[in-house]
């Protein structure tokens, strides 16, 4: 039996058929991370079929719903580790913690959702805005980073933290109570990780996660101010606001 020669290629040459390497450094192994993507298929993960794997990244290419991990839930004490990149005028998120828990992917630029930083990019959606935009344009991948431990949330974009804080903290009360109103609650855990399909093309890659040992402290930045809102922005937050209170009364 003959076979072409890229097949042969394949089976005698690993470099020019190279499994997809491991996206993490000797340091991450040392400290418990453990990939929670092969590069090469679904094992772990579930979804209805609008996944794609391209080139070792998760690619949504069609609707249908979100990616979930299904391999176990999120620790109650972690940090997460991916790169993501979006189509223009994206909006997606990874969801972390049960109910409405996300760290927001967005193209800031050119998505409608962008014009509020408490939806931005790396923000805790529609609950705390970042420090800064730090998100690269539509196209390029960005690297982030979601730390969690006790009532500490850190949320990380392309090397820098950008959210920092206590949600236990007094000064962040209206925040937290803005997130419960949209169903999120802090104080939940044993969810499960899923990448969300919001109706625009997403790529992810690079998924890695550790928990965080109970000895590792981990302290909010004092300093930590999130982007003000603009009043454009903050009257169409609110005005959300009224109709999820209206709803919930009925």
């Amino acid at each position: 039996m003959k076979f072409p020669l890229f097949v042969v290629a394949c089976l005698l040459s690993q470099p020019i058929c190279p499994r997809v390497a491991s996206a993490m450094e000797p340091e991450e192994k040392d400290i418990g991370f453990v990939e929670l993507f092969d590069g090469e298929s679904f094992a772990g993960w579930s979804h209805s079929g609008n996944w794609e794997i391209q080139d070792g990244v998760f690619a949504r290419v069609r609707k249908g719903g979100n990616l979930t991990y299904t391999a176990g839930l999120v620790p109650d004490d972690f940090e997460l580790r991916f790169d993501w990149k979006v189509s223009k005028g994206c909006n997606s998120g990874v969801y972390y913690r049960p109910g409405q828990v996300e760290y927001q992917v967005l193209d800031d630029e050119n998505s409608p959702y962008g014009e509020n930083p408490r939806q931005a990019a790396a923000s805790l959606f529609f609950c705390m805005a970042p420090s800064k935009r730090a998100a690269l344009p539509h196209g390029q991948w960005n690297t982030a980073r979601i730390i969690c431990k006790g009532t500490v949330i850190e949320h990380w974009l392309n090397g820098e933290r950008v959210l920092s804080f206590d949600y236990d903290d007094p000064k962040w009360v209206e925040q937290v109570k803005l997130l419960s109103i949209r169903g999120g609650d802090l104080t939940g855990r044993g969810g499960k990780l899923y990448l969300q399909d919001h109706g625009q093309d997403v790529w992810f890659r690079n998924l890695r996660m550790r928990t965080i040992p109970a000895d590792e402290p981990l302290s909010p930045d004092p300093n930590f101010e999130p982007m003000p809102v603009p009043p454009a922005a903050l009257k169409k937050e609110e005005a959300r606001v009224r109709a999820m209170l209206e709803r919930a009364k009925s």
